[in-house]
């Protein structure tokens, strides 16, 4: 009887489980599905002046119809908000140091750092810059924000918000506002800032005792004569003065410090190498992009060909949103009918097509940003032997479960003393050296210049650029881009393409910009103009056809200006020049080819090394995988077993040949293949003798042996067998939650994960992190082509899908998609988007 009694309770007591799992279960999906967005019916929106319709395609595209400019933005922060609320208020939170209000005393560092560079600070200045037009588009947009919000709270809102309550208690949701908009223009000038990395690093190895000789051998010239630059100085004017001649530039390079003073410096950079994932990993090599146009001449319908693909940090969701906004009737006062990707929390397209003409963008990487050491005095700073004062101004860091945190700002001339921040605080002292020049025991600090502290017009040029009709227009648009530099390519429904280099590029006096300088100097400083934009390179209707943007040199050796020493080297553009050169003997060339060229796994840089580790004396596992390497064609594709073994040899190359080096300095980049490349031609080097092998053939010989062994034990004993696939695969990662380390937290947000082919400057460039492992860091964040010929033949894919909202079907729909290299239709006259919707959403005043 007990037995049964026993059985009975157990039954119940499974039952209230099983019945408490279904009740949490249908909780959950309550919880989740309240904040989808309603996409069809009819919506009341008091901030309009007309009604504006919304029609959405599968993958959850909208495209925008309006009758004036005004509801035109104010119906894109509302459908931004429906889409991606949560992103683009922890954004906010991002550039305006408030990160610790969500996440708590863990954030404080991070804040104090974005807090003493400002980027809300420069905003806040930088709104009262812009014309009225543009600042019109921003309040419109804030409203449309507003009026969604307007109601909403907690998991109305987002998921995510659900997830805070349960940290910290919950958040008080504020009302957005177009200086939100605009620091979020800061992080991507932050991501794809300048070379303040490799700035540091050499001014390290210079106080690690290697000379400038051996510096110079480990940052070698950009190779102009293998690697095919964007332009030829021919191709366009310069009214540059004979005064900043490459000879003249050259002789000024290197200012003299103190080894200690310049290896401190590197702690500012590590301290930025800890922001947040969200403004993508500012000091990874794989961040760039690739782009190209080829004429009508070229193409199978004798129109140009557009093409573009960003490389930034893999987000979840995806940096970019996909949407059109399209005025009814094209006027003066709604001169807008332009679709493309944007980022949420921004009103506006960054990169696409209008009814006119298409771009595209890849990273310029001009040199914009210097480091500093200043010498203290009390209160001031030294320059030229006479005290400054400091600029300083209060902060207020608020910290959810913890005590809020007051902070002093300090700034020079130059800019902010990072060095004053928790992460930098070791800057704060630098000891004394009798061969600095003006030395004398003092205290030092270390500054940031950068172009992007300065307040500028960039969001005057993206309402340029989306209503420019042609060339002219677009260089306008162009003039006013400050920061981020970028390539931007172009074309247009007449036939013609372009190329137009844009952005803030200072003019140095000594030095140029390649290592930290001695703030108290004023010969080091920035000229007060900055390169015009005139003599910025630029090239229109090329006797080519061609033009080509993958981060490597703009220019080549007789450009009079100083840009960059720090280019990409070239292994990508060059593949892409290569297969275009290809398609076009081959011709004509189709939109289908310039897809096939977004997904090449070519490893130009292997083709350097095979011949050397085919030569040198392995046996065992590793003479068997080597094998897999005879028969190898370059290509990275998943499937391809000589991928997996060549990539895992080279992880395993880089600290064995450069064993007393941070593991950072050389990397899987380009210059460190570049480097290689170099250094397997003169088995003499001393970079071939290493603590653990001696000797270019031992030391391939080493890491060919580790890279077997590794591979065995991932993948099995059969080299044969071994898939580059199994090891590069990307996990999309939510930037707020992905990596809490909760397995059921990262469960929900995370998607993936999914294999590419592809890697690090490679075409198809799926970076990873040699000193991690194989897993995919940086990804191409979209691919495009536009057909000039027809608006509606262009296609398009960005990582994830345009949702922000877990568990949405456009959440991770695009992730698949991508990952195979498969890209959507593009359309955008209103036939093609009307017979591609799914749902109609009419918002009404």
């Amino acid at each position: 009887m007990r037995k049964r009694v026993l059985v009975r309770v157990l039954l119940g007591l499974l039952a209230a489980v099983v019945a408490l799992a279904l009740v949490g279960a249908l909780l959950g999906i309550w919880a989740v599905r309240r904040s989808f967005p309603e996409t069809s019916g009819e919506l009341s929106l008091p901030e309009l002046n007309s009604s504006v319709t919304v029609l959405r395609d599968e993958y959850g595209v909208p495209h925008v119809y309006a009758d004036n400019a005004h509801d035109l933005f104010v119906a894109q922060g509302f459908t931004h908000a429906q889409d991606r609320f949560w992103e683009m208020d922890f954004r906010r939170h991002v550039t305006a140091g408030r990160t610790a209000e969500l996440f708590g005393p863990d954030q404080v560092e991070t804040d104090v750092y974005l807090r003493t560079m400002g980027w809300r600070h420069v905003a806040e200045q930088e709104y009262e810059l812009l014309s009225p037009e543009t600042r019109g588009h921003l309040d419109a947009y804030a409203a449309g924000v507003n009026a969604w919000l307007d109601g909403r709270e907690g998991t109305e809102v987002s998921l995510e918000y659900g997830l805070l309550k349960v940290l910290n208690g919950g958040h008080e949701i504020e009302e957005w506002t177009p200086v939100d908009s605009l620091a979020w223009l800061k992080a991507m000038a932050w991501d794809l800032g300048g070379n303040m990395r490799e700035e540091t690093e050499r001014a390290q190895l210079l106080n690690a005792g290697l000379t400038r000789e051996q510096i110079g051998e480990l940052y070698p010239a950009y190779p102009h004569e293998e690697h095919q630059p964007i332009t030829d100085t021919d191709e366009h004017d310069q009214a540059g003065s004979e005064e900043t001649a490459p000879s003249e530039a050259d002789a000024q390079r290197a200012p003299d410090l103190p080894d200690d003073a310049v290896a401190a410096v590197a702690e500012v950079t590590e301290a930025a190498a800890s922001l947040p994932e969200m403004l993508g990993p500012n000091s990874s090599p794989d961040l760039g992009s690739n782009s190209w146009v080829v004429g009508g001449e070229h193409t199978e319908s004798g129109m140009p060909l557009l093409a573009n693909d960003p490389h930034l940090g893999a987000a979840m969701p995806s940096t970019w949103y996909q949407i059109g906004l399209h005025c009814t009737e094209l006027t003066e006062e709604c001169p807008f009918d332009v679709s493309g990707f944007s980022f949420s929390g921004l009103p506006g397209v960054i990169i696409g097509q209008n009814e006119s003409i298409a771009w595209g963008f890849t990273n310029l990487n001009p040199d914009v940003m210097d480091l500093y050491v200043e010498k203290l005095d009390g209160d001031g700073y030294v320059v030229d032997g006479e005290t400054r004062p400091l600029e300083t101004r209060e902060e207020t860091v608020r910290v959810a479960g913890g005590e809020d945190v007051d902070i002093t700002v300090r700034s020079t001339h130059h800019g902010p003393l990072l060095s004053d921040t928790v992460a930098g605080a070791d800057l704060a002292e630098i000891a004394e050296d009798p061969e600095l020049e003006g030395a004398d025991g003092g205290e030092y600090a270390v500054a940031l210049q950068w172009t992007a502290l300065q307040p500028g017009t960039t969001a005057d040029s993206i309402f340029m650029l989306n209503r420019a009709r042609n060339w002219e227009d677009f260089r306008e648009a162009a003039s006013q881009f400050s920061v981020p530099a970028q390539n931007l390519i172009y074309a247009d429904d007449e036939g013609n393409i372009g190329y137009q280099a844009p952005g803030l590029v200072p003019v140095r006096g000594e030095g140029d910009g390649r290592y930290p300088a001695p703030g108290w100097d004023s010969d080091h400083d920035w000229e007060e103009e900055y390169l015009p934009s005139e003599e910025l390179p630029s090239v229109y209707n090329p006797e080519s056809g061609v033009i080509v943007t993958a981060n490597q040199s703009v220019v080549d050796p007789d450009y009079e200006h100083m840009l960059t020493g720090d280019w990409d080297y070239g292994y990508r553009s060059q593949r892409i020049n290569d297969l275009i050169a290809q398609a076009v003997e081959e011709g004509p060339v189709t939109a289908e080819d310039m897809s096939r060229i977004h997904m090449d796994s070519f490893h130009g840089g292997a083709a350097e090394v095979v011949p050397y580790l085919l030569e040198a004396d392995v046996d065992g596992i590793a003479a068997e995988a080597r094998a897999q390497l005879e028969d190898w064609d370059l290509h990275t594709e998943a499937d391809s077993a000589g991928a997996a073994f060549y990539q895992a040899t080279w992880r395993h190359l880089l600290p064995l040949l450069f064993d007393e080096l941070d593991p950072y300095t050389m990397s899987g980049s380009s210059r460190g293949m570049y480097v290689v490349a170099q250094l397997v031609e003169d088995p003499e080097s001393d970079w071939w003798r290493g603590t653990e092998a001696d000797g270019r053939e031992e030391v391939l010989a080493a890491a060919m042996d580790a890279a077997a062994r590794e591979l065995s034990e991932l993948l099995g004993e059969d080299p044969a067998d071994w898939r580059w696939g199994d090891l590069h695969t990307l996990t999309a990662t939510h930037e707020s939650f992905g990596t809490s380390g909760i397995g059921p937290v990262e469960w929900l947000f995370n998607r993936g994960p999914v294999e590419s082919s592809g890697g690090s400057s490679i075409v198809n460039a799926t970076g990873w992190d040699h000193t991690e492992g194989y897993a995919i860091t940086a990804v191409p964040s979209m691919r495009m082509v536009v057909d000039l010929s027809d608006r509606d033949a262009s296609t398009w894919v960005h990582l994830t899908g345009n949702s922000g909202h877990a568990f949405h079907p456009n959440y991770d729909d695009q992730l698949e998609p991508w990952s195979r290299g498969e890209t959507l239709p593009f359309v955008v006259s209103e036939e093609a988007v009307r017979e591609a919707a799914v749902d109609e959403l009419v918002l009404t005043p």
